[in-house]
């Protein structure tokens, strides 16, 4: 970052009360490292006059809803869970193609915002894009939920005026922020986690129970490489289905791929080198928990060619 981490917050902190003056304003606030530091951030300009908004679309980690809410008001933020999980599943039923899903995503993710917005009228919605959202989708690697002015999008079109106090900084810029505003460890180090959640990990189509799959792998490679501290480690759902054997018999299962690298920005990123022992231990526990996996694989692909996520 250009500036250092308590000059930053001395611009932003002023900058966003002005921008909001004497109204309400939203947060869209996902548990991510960006979007809790933008909360925090906003929390210290606006006070009260700030609602964090936790969208639960489904498409979270285990018990996500409940880590971040708590979390949040902890510290004195107020914060509202908007349980809309039907509605993403129905934006994203049917579509395989990863830009046609990032697209109904976002459409859905603004069009519940701006219900947000209206239904605690509020004026403006702020949100933690950082520019490393912006780099990708002008550079059309992959459209980032979170952009829209940016690629010629109106947001009047969802009914929101939005400020984005973060757009200048990269992730280890805004991690420096979080530690900063005095944010627990657990939360600026946290790794990436991508607005789409985890409909960015399974490759076809986005239903209930292929998400189900998904979550429950990746809570177990997250505890089998925490010890690592990679900057970014999951689980990813392919659409090919492998023979295998359960009980004696044949079947014919899911592939899980186990996905770890390391990187400063998230604009370049290589795989974490894993003892062999700790992926065996990770992909037994992911075939004896999850039985409708059949095979596990370890996915070894360097940012670029290959982009951090799979969708």
């Amino acid at each position: 970052m250009a500036l250092a981490p308590g000059m930053f917050m001395k611009q932003a902190i002023p900058k966003i009360k002005r921008q909001v003056g004497g109204e309400t304003a939203l947060c869209a606030t996902s548990g991510g490292v960006d979007s809790m530091v933008c909360a925090f951030l906003a929390h210290r300009a606006i006070g009260k006059r700030l609602i964090a908004l936790f969208i639960d679309d489904g498409l979270m980690r285990e018990n996500e809803a409940k880590v971040v809410s708590r979390t949040l008001r902890k510290h004195g933020v107020r914060t509202v869970v908007m349980p809309v999980a039907k509605d993403f599943f129905k934006a994203l039923k049917g579509k395989t193609d990863p830009e046609d899903m990032r697209k109904a995503f976002r459409d859905t993710f603004y069009r519940t915002l701006g219900k947000a917005v209206r239904k605690y009228r509020a004026s403006y919605l702020i949100q933690g894009t950082i520019a490393a959202d912006i780099k990708e989708t002008k550079g059309r690697i992959k459209s980032q939920h979170n952009v829209l002015s940016q690629i010629g999008i109106d947001p009047r079109k969802y009914g929101l005026s939005i400020i984005e106090p973060l757009v200048t900084l990269y992730k280890p810029g805004v991690r420096k922020v979080g530690k900063a505003l005095g944010l627990p460890r657990s939360i600026y180090e946290r790794m990436p986690f991508p607005g789409p959640g985890l409909a960015t990990r399974v490759v076809g189509e986005v239903t209930p129970e292929r998400v189900r799959i998904v979550r429950k792998a990746t809570a177990i490679v997250e505890s089998g490489m925490k010890r690592f501290k990679p900057f970014q480690t999951f689980a990813v759902l392919l659409n090919d289905r492998a023979t295998g054997i359960k009980k004696g018999k044949r079947a014919f299962g899911n592939i899980i791929v186990i996905r770890s690298v390391e990187s400063k920005n998230a604009l370049t990123a290589f795989p974490t080198k894993v003892p062999y022992t700790v992926l065996e231990k990770i992909q037994k526990k992911i075939c004896r928990e999850i039985p409708q996996v059949t095979k596990v694989l370890y996915d070894l692909s360097p940012k670029p060619p290959s982009t951090i996520e799979y969708i």
